[in-house]
Protein backbone atom coordinates (compact mmCIF):
# COMPACT_ATOMS: atom_id res chain seq x y z
CA UNK A 1 0.00 0.00 0.00
CA UNK A 2 1.33 3.44 -0.97
CA UNK A 3 1.25 6.39 1.40
CA UNK A 4 1.49 10.15 1.04
CA UNK A 5 5.02 11.51 1.46
CA UNK A 6 5.22 14.28 4.05
CA UNK A 7 7.78 16.93 4.93
CA UNK A 8 10.77 15.18 6.67
CA UNK A 9 11.42 18.19 8.92
CA UNK A 10 7.84 18.14 10.16
CA UNK A 11 7.94 14.39 10.72
CA UNK A 12 11.23 14.53 12.62
CA UNK A 13 9.68 16.98 15.08
CA UNK A 14 6.91 14.51 16.01
CA UNK A 15 7.34 12.27 19.06
CA UNK A 16 8.31 8.69 18.21
CA UNK A 17 5.94 5.86 18.99
CA UNK A 18 8.46 3.29 20.27
CA UNK A 19 9.39 1.62 16.97
CA UNK A 20 12.50 3.79 16.59
CA UNK A 21 11.89 4.52 12.90
CA UNK A 22 13.49 7.82 11.86
CA UNK A 23 10.99 9.48 9.47
CA UNK A 24 13.93 11.07 7.62
CA UNK A 25 15.16 7.61 6.63
CA UNK A 26 11.96 5.62 6.19
CA UNK A 27 8.18 5.79 6.09
CA UNK A 28 5.59 3.78 7.96
CA UNK A 29 3.15 2.54 5.32
CA UNK A 30 0.65 -0.27 4.98
CA UNK A 31 -1.49 -2.05 7.56
CA UNK A 32 1.30 -2.27 10.12
CA UNK A 33 1.61 1.51 10.28
CA UNK A 34 -1.67 1.73 12.19
CA UNK A 35 -0.49 -0.37 15.13
CA UNK A 36 -0.37 1.33 18.50
CA UNK A 37 3.04 0.85 20.14
CA UNK A 38 3.86 1.69 23.74
CA UNK A 39 6.85 3.75 24.70
CA UNK A 40 9.88 1.63 25.47
CA UNK A 41 10.18 0.88 29.17
CA UNK A 42 13.41 1.94 30.81
CA UNK A 43 14.65 3.86 27.76
CA UNK A 44 15.79 6.80 29.84
CA UNK A 45 16.69 5.13 33.10
CA UNK A 46 20.32 4.40 32.32
CA UNK A 47 20.13 1.10 34.19
CA UNK A 48 20.02 -1.12 31.13
CA UNK A 49 23.00 -3.09 29.90
CA UNK A 50 25.41 -1.69 27.28
CA UNK A 51 23.89 -1.80 23.82
CA UNK A 52 20.26 -2.17 24.94
CA UNK A 53 19.60 1.56 25.04
CA UNK A 54 21.28 2.13 21.68
CA UNK A 55 19.21 -0.56 19.97
CA UNK A 56 16.02 0.18 21.87
CA UNK A 57 15.91 -3.31 23.35
CA UNK A 58 14.25 -4.16 26.63
CA UNK A 59 16.23 -5.84 29.41
CA UNK A 60 15.50 -9.55 29.70
CA UNK A 61 13.13 -9.26 32.70
CA UNK A 62 11.24 -6.33 31.19
CA UNK A 63 10.95 -8.18 27.90
CA UNK A 64 9.51 -11.23 29.64
CA UNK A 65 7.02 -9.05 31.49
CA UNK A 66 6.02 -7.26 28.29
CA UNK A 67 5.50 -10.42 26.26
CA UNK A 68 3.76 -12.30 29.05
CA UNK A 69 3.59 -16.07 29.44
CA UNK A 70 3.23 -16.77 25.73
CA UNK A 71 4.55 -15.80 22.31
CA UNK A 72 2.06 -14.17 19.93
CA UNK A 73 -0.72 -15.36 22.23
CA UNK A 74 0.43 -18.99 22.35
CA UNK A 75 3.29 -20.90 24.05
CA UNK A 76 5.85 -22.54 21.79
CA UNK A 77 5.15 -26.02 23.18
CA UNK A 78 2.02 -27.75 24.30
CA UNK A 79 2.22 -28.57 27.96
CA UNK A 80 1.89 -32.25 28.94
CA UNK A 81 -1.70 -33.40 29.20
CA UNK A 82 -0.93 -36.13 31.74
CA UNK A 83 -3.26 -36.38 34.69
CA UNK A 84 -2.41 -37.65 38.18
CA UNK A 85 -2.17 -41.25 36.94
CA UNK A 86 1.20 -40.74 35.22
CA UNK A 87 3.20 -39.31 38.16
CA UNK A 88 1.50 -41.93 40.33
CA UNK A 89 2.70 -44.58 37.85
CA UNK A 90 6.23 -43.15 38.06
CA UNK A 91 6.08 -43.63 41.83
CA UNK A 92 4.49 -47.10 41.86
CA UNK A 93 6.68 -48.42 39.04
CA UNK A 94 9.84 -47.22 40.76
CA UNK A 95 8.73 -48.78 44.03
CA UNK A 96 7.97 -52.12 42.35
CA UNK A 97 11.23 -52.26 40.40
CA UNK A 98 13.36 -51.34 43.43
CA UNK A 99 11.54 -53.93 45.57
CA UNK A 100 12.37 -56.64 43.05
CA UNK A 101 16.05 -55.61 43.11
CA UNK A 102 16.08 -55.54 46.93
CA UNK A 103 14.41 -58.97 47.08
CA UNK A 104 16.99 -60.49 44.74
CA UNK A 105 19.83 -58.99 46.78
CA UNK A 106 18.33 -60.36 50.00
CA UNK A 107 17.91 -63.79 48.37
CA UNK A 108 21.57 -63.81 47.32
CA UNK A 109 22.60 -62.80 50.84
CA UNK A 110 20.74 -65.89 52.03
CA UNK A 111 20.01 -66.93 55.56
CA UNK A 112 16.76 -67.56 57.38
CA UNK A 113 16.65 -63.96 58.53
CA UNK A 114 16.05 -62.62 55.02
CA UNK A 115 13.33 -65.08 53.94
CA UNK A 116 10.52 -62.85 55.19
CA UNK A 117 11.97 -59.81 53.40
CA UNK A 118 12.34 -61.78 50.15
CA UNK A 119 8.72 -62.89 50.32
CA UNK A 120 7.46 -59.35 50.98
CA UNK A 121 9.60 -57.89 48.21
CA UNK A 122 8.13 -60.32 45.70
CA UNK A 123 4.60 -59.47 46.80
CA UNK A 124 5.24 -55.74 46.54
CA UNK A 125 6.86 -56.12 43.11
CA UNK A 126 3.89 -58.12 41.76
CA UNK A 127 1.34 -55.74 43.28
CA UNK A 128 3.21 -52.71 41.98
CA UNK A 129 3.36 -54.15 38.47
CA UNK A 130 -0.40 -54.75 38.49
CA UNK A 131 -1.11 -51.27 39.85
CA UNK A 132 1.21 -49.72 37.24
CA UNK A 133 -0.68 -51.43 34.42
CA UNK A 134 -3.99 -50.19 35.84
CA UNK A 135 -2.71 -46.61 36.05
CA UNK A 136 -1.39 -46.69 32.49
CA UNK A 137 -4.61 -48.15 31.09
CA UNK A 138 -6.63 -45.56 33.00
CA UNK A 139 -4.53 -42.78 31.48
CA UNK A 140 -4.78 -44.26 27.97
CA UNK A 141 -8.53 -44.77 28.28
CA UNK A 142 -8.80 -48.30 26.85
CA UNK A 143 -6.79 -51.51 27.42
CA UNK A 144 -6.44 -51.97 23.66
CA UNK A 145 -4.23 -48.89 23.47
CA UNK A 146 -1.77 -50.46 25.88
CA UNK A 147 -1.78 -53.71 23.88
CA UNK A 148 -1.27 -51.80 20.63
CA UNK A 149 2.06 -50.51 21.94
CA UNK A 150 3.26 -54.13 22.04
CA UNK A 151 2.71 -54.57 18.32
CA UNK A 152 6.15 -53.07 17.62
CA UNK A 153 9.57 -53.34 19.24
CA UNK A 154 11.47 -50.09 18.89
CA UNK A 155 14.65 -49.73 21.00
CA UNK A 156 14.93 -46.04 20.12
CA UNK A 157 11.58 -45.25 21.77
CA UNK A 158 11.64 -45.01 25.59
CA UNK A 159 7.86 -45.32 25.70
CA UNK A 160 7.81 -48.49 23.63
CA UNK A 161 10.68 -50.04 25.55
CA UNK A 162 9.05 -49.08 28.83
CA UNK A 163 5.89 -50.89 27.80
CA UNK A 164 7.86 -54.05 27.04
CA UNK A 165 9.84 -53.77 30.29
CA UNK A 166 6.67 -53.36 32.35
CA UNK A 167 4.97 -56.28 30.60
CA UNK A 168 7.93 -58.62 31.14
CA UNK A 169 8.42 -57.40 34.67
CA UNK A 170 4.76 -57.97 35.49
CA UNK A 171 4.81 -61.54 34.19
CA UNK A 172 8.03 -62.47 36.00
CA UNK A 173 7.16 -60.77 39.29
CA UNK A 174 3.73 -62.42 39.27
CA UNK A 175 5.33 -65.83 38.79
CA UNK A 176 7.85 -65.07 41.56
CA UNK A 177 5.10 -64.11 44.02
CA UNK A 178 2.94 -67.17 43.36
CA UNK A 179 4.53 -69.43 46.04
CA UNK A 180 3.98 -66.67 48.61
CA UNK A 181 0.25 -66.71 47.87
CA UNK A 182 -0.52 -70.42 47.56
CA UNK A 183 1.06 -73.64 48.73
CA UNK A 184 3.43 -74.75 45.98
CA UNK A 185 5.72 -77.76 45.41
CA UNK A 186 9.47 -77.31 45.63
CA UNK A 187 9.88 -77.36 41.84
CA UNK A 188 7.57 -74.35 41.57
CA UNK A 189 9.53 -72.57 44.29
CA UNK A 190 12.76 -73.05 42.33
CA UNK A 191 11.04 -71.69 39.22
CA UNK A 192 9.84 -68.75 41.29
CA UNK A 193 13.45 -68.02 42.25
CA UNK A 194 14.47 -67.90 38.59
CA UNK A 195 11.49 -65.63 37.81
CA UNK A 196 12.46 -63.35 40.72
CA UNK A 197 15.97 -63.01 39.31
CA UNK A 198 14.53 -62.08 35.91
CA UNK A 199 12.18 -59.56 37.53
CA UNK A 200 15.17 -57.97 39.30
CA UNK A 201 17.01 -57.65 35.97
CA UNK A 202 14.00 -55.86 34.44
CA UNK A 203 13.44 -53.91 37.64
CA UNK A 204 16.68 -52.00 37.12
CA UNK A 205 15.50 -50.25 33.91
CA UNK A 206 11.95 -49.96 35.27
CA UNK A 207 13.01 -47.65 38.10
CA UNK A 208 14.85 -45.24 35.80
CA UNK A 209 13.32 -45.44 32.34
CA UNK A 210 10.59 -42.94 33.26
CA UNK A 211 13.30 -40.31 33.70
CA UNK A 212 14.61 -41.18 30.22
CA UNK A 213 11.06 -40.87 28.91
CA UNK A 214 10.74 -37.33 30.27
CA UNK A 215 14.20 -36.29 29.11
CA UNK A 216 13.38 -37.47 25.58
CA UNK A 217 10.75 -34.73 25.16
CA UNK A 218 11.12 -31.10 24.01
CA UNK A 219 10.09 -29.69 27.42
CA UNK A 220 13.06 -27.46 28.34
CA UNK A 221 13.45 -28.40 32.01
CA UNK A 222 13.24 -32.13 31.29
CA UNK A 223 15.56 -31.94 28.29
CA UNK A 224 18.08 -29.80 30.18
CA UNK A 225 18.30 -32.36 33.01
CA UNK A 226 18.52 -35.47 30.84
CA UNK A 227 21.76 -36.64 32.50
CA UNK A 228 20.51 -36.36 36.08
CA UNK A 229 16.79 -37.09 35.89
CA UNK A 230 16.94 -40.86 35.12
CA UNK A 231 19.48 -41.50 37.90
CA UNK A 232 17.45 -39.38 40.33
CA UNK A 233 14.32 -41.41 39.57
CA UNK A 234 16.24 -44.66 40.05
CA UNK A 235 17.52 -43.71 43.51
CA UNK A 236 14.14 -42.24 44.42
CA UNK A 237 12.59 -45.64 43.67
CA UNK A 238 15.14 -47.23 46.00
CA UNK A 239 14.21 -44.70 48.70
CA UNK A 240 10.53 -45.55 48.34
CA UNK A 241 11.27 -49.28 48.66
CA UNK A 242 13.39 -48.73 51.75
CA UNK A 243 10.70 -46.46 53.19
CA UNK A 244 7.96 -49.02 52.62
CA UNK A 245 9.91 -51.77 54.38
CA UNK A 246 10.70 -49.40 57.23
CA UNK A 247 7.00 -48.78 57.57
CA UNK A 248 6.21 -52.49 57.09
CA UNK A 249 9.12 -53.54 59.25
CA UNK A 250 10.52 -57.04 58.84
CA UNK A 251 12.00 -58.36 62.09
CA UNK A 252 15.58 -59.58 62.14
CA UNK A 253 18.42 -59.10 59.63
CA UNK A 254 16.02 -58.59 56.73
CA UNK A 255 14.57 -55.43 58.27
CA UNK A 256 18.01 -54.00 58.94
CA UNK A 257 19.11 -54.78 55.39
CA UNK A 258 16.09 -52.94 53.93
CA UNK A 259 16.73 -50.01 56.25
CA UNK A 260 20.35 -49.64 55.11
CA UNK A 261 19.25 -49.99 51.50
CA UNK A 262 16.93 -47.01 51.90
CA UNK A 263 19.42 -45.00 53.95
CA UNK A 264 22.10 -45.12 51.26
CA UNK A 265 19.52 -44.22 48.62
CA UNK A 266 18.37 -41.18 50.62
CA UNK A 267 21.85 -39.71 50.61
CA UNK A 268 22.14 -40.28 46.87
CA UNK A 269 18.74 -38.72 46.17
CA UNK A 270 19.56 -35.59 48.18
CA UNK A 271 22.83 -35.18 46.28
CA UNK A 272 21.10 -35.75 42.94
CA UNK A 273 18.39 -33.22 43.79
CA UNK A 274 21.13 -30.62 44.08
CA UNK A 275 22.70 -31.88 40.84
CA UNK A 276 19.31 -31.53 39.10
CA UNK A 277 19.21 -27.80 39.85
CA UNK A 278 22.84 -27.41 38.90
CA UNK A 279 22.40 -29.08 35.52
CA UNK A 280 19.28 -27.07 34.74
CA UNK A 281 21.07 -23.91 35.92
CA UNK A 282 23.28 -23.96 32.81
CA UNK A 283 20.33 -22.04 31.31
CA UNK A 284 18.97 -19.95 34.23
CA UNK A 285 15.57 -19.38 32.64
CA UNK A 286 15.04 -23.15 32.42
CA UNK A 287 16.01 -23.73 36.05
CA UNK A 288 13.28 -21.31 37.21
CA UNK A 289 10.64 -24.00 36.66
CA UNK A 290 12.29 -26.08 39.42
CA UNK A 291 12.01 -23.22 41.92
CA UNK A 292 8.70 -21.49 41.15
CA UNK A 293 5.06 -22.43 40.99
CA UNK A 294 3.54 -25.72 41.98
CA UNK A 295 6.53 -27.71 40.79
CA UNK A 296 8.97 -25.72 42.89
CA UNK A 297 6.76 -26.07 45.98
CA UNK A 298 6.46 -29.83 45.55
CA UNK A 299 10.18 -30.28 44.97
CA UNK A 300 11.03 -28.25 48.07
CA UNK A 301 8.52 -30.32 50.02
CA UNK A 302 10.10 -33.52 48.73
CA UNK A 303 13.57 -32.44 49.88
CA UNK A 304 12.26 -31.34 53.27
CA UNK A 305 10.49 -34.67 53.83
CA UNK A 306 13.60 -36.58 52.81
CA UNK A 307 15.82 -34.55 55.16
CA UNK A 308 13.31 -35.08 57.97
CA UNK A 309 13.35 -38.83 57.28
CA UNK A 310 17.15 -38.91 57.44
CA UNK A 311 17.14 -36.98 60.73
CA UNK A 312 14.65 -39.42 62.24
CA UNK A 313 16.95 -42.28 61.19
CA UNK A 314 19.73 -40.75 63.28
CA UNK A 315 17.67 -40.82 66.48
CA UNK A 316 18.59 -43.60 68.91
CA UNK A 317 16.26 -46.57 69.14
CA UNK A 318 15.43 -45.92 72.80
CA UNK A 319 14.43 -42.30 72.06
CA UNK A 320 11.58 -43.27 69.76
CA UNK A 321 10.42 -46.82 69.27
CA UNK A 322 8.47 -46.04 66.13
CA UNK A 323 11.22 -44.06 64.45
CA UNK A 324 11.53 -46.58 61.60
CA UNK A 325 7.82 -46.29 60.80
CA UNK A 326 7.97 -42.49 60.92
CA UNK A 327 11.07 -42.41 58.75
CA UNK A 328 9.47 -44.74 56.22
CA UNK A 329 6.29 -42.67 55.99
CA UNK A 330 8.28 -39.46 55.45
CA UNK A 331 10.41 -41.12 52.76
CA UNK A 332 7.36 -42.43 50.90
CA UNK A 333 5.69 -39.02 50.94
CA UNK A 334 8.92 -37.37 49.81
CA UNK A 335 9.41 -39.64 46.81
CA UNK A 336 5.76 -39.23 45.83
CA UNK A 337 6.09 -35.43 46.00
CA UNK A 338 9.24 -35.64 43.85
CA UNK A 339 7.39 -37.36 40.98
CA UNK A 340 4.48 -34.91 41.06
CA UNK A 341 6.91 -31.98 41.39
CA UNK A 342 8.95 -32.97 38.34
CA UNK A 343 5.79 -33.33 36.22
CA UNK A 344 4.43 -29.98 37.47
CA UNK A 345 7.75 -28.28 36.71
CA UNK A 346 7.55 -29.69 33.18
CA UNK A 347 4.14 -28.10 32.68
CA UNK A 348 5.47 -24.75 33.89
CA UNK A 349 8.51 -24.99 31.63
CA UNK A 350 6.43 -25.88 28.57
CA UNK A 351 4.27 -22.78 29.09
CA UNK A 352 7.34 -20.52 29.12
CA UNK A 353 8.44 -19.74 25.55
CA UNK A 354 11.53 -17.88 26.75
CA UNK A 355 12.87 -21.09 28.31
CA UNK A 356 12.66 -22.75 24.89
CA UNK A 357 14.33 -19.81 23.16
CA UNK A 358 17.17 -19.56 25.66
CA UNK A 359 17.84 -23.30 25.40
CA UNK A 360 18.28 -22.85 21.65
CA UNK A 361 20.45 -19.75 22.01
CA UNK A 362 22.66 -21.56 24.51
CA UNK A 363 23.25 -24.32 21.96
CA UNK A 364 21.61 -26.99 24.10
CA UNK A 365 19.59 -29.93 22.81
CA UNK A 366 20.13 -31.15 19.26
CA UNK A 367 22.99 -28.74 18.58
CA UNK A 368 24.81 -29.94 21.70
CA UNK A 369 24.45 -33.57 20.64
CA UNK A 370 25.70 -32.74 17.15
CA UNK A 371 28.83 -31.14 18.60
CA UNK A 372 29.50 -34.22 20.73
CA UNK A 373 29.38 -36.34 17.58
CA UNK A 374 31.91 -34.07 15.85
CA UNK A 375 29.46 -32.42 13.48
CA UNK A 376 29.20 -28.68 12.99
CA UNK A 377 25.52 -27.76 12.61
CA UNK A 378 24.90 -24.76 10.37
CA UNK A 379 22.17 -23.23 8.29
CA UNK A 380 22.01 -24.49 4.68
CA UNK A 381 23.64 -22.09 2.21
CA UNK A 382 22.23 -21.06 -1.18
CA UNK A 383 23.80 -22.77 -4.21
CA UNK A 384 27.16 -21.24 -5.12
CA UNK A 385 27.67 -19.48 -1.77
CA UNK A 386 30.35 -20.65 0.62
CA UNK A 387 29.24 -20.48 4.31
CA UNK A 388 32.41 -18.48 5.02
CA UNK A 389 31.01 -15.63 2.90
CA UNK A 390 33.02 -16.19 -0.29
CA UNK A 391 31.46 -16.87 -3.67
CA UNK A 392 32.41 -20.06 -5.47
CA UNK A 393 34.38 -20.14 -8.72
CA UNK A 394 31.41 -21.12 -10.84
CA UNK A 395 29.76 -17.82 -9.98
CA UNK A 396 32.64 -15.70 -11.15
CA UNK A 397 34.75 -15.38 -8.00
CA UNK A 398 38.43 -16.09 -7.93
CA UNK A 399 39.14 -19.75 -7.04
Amino acid sequence: MMGTRTDPARESARPRDGRNVDPRLGELLGEGSGQQVRELEGAATGHDRPGERAWGELPAEALAAAEGPSYYGQPVLREPVWRWEIPAYFFVGGLAGASAVLGAAASIAGGEGTAALVRRCRLVAAGGAAASAVLLVRDLGRPSRFLNMLRVFRPTSPMNMGTWVLTGFGALSGAAALPALVAAPRALERSAGVAAAGAAVLGLPLVGYTGVLLANTAVPVWQATRNTLPVLFAFSGAVSAGGLFDLWRTPGPGGEMAHRFGLVAKGAELALSHALHREAGAVPRVERALRRGRGGLLLRTARSLLVASAIVDLLPERAWRRRHAASGALALLGTLALRFGVVAAGRTSARDPHATFEMQRAGRGAAELARKEGARPRMPSPPGIDPTGKETAEHGAAP
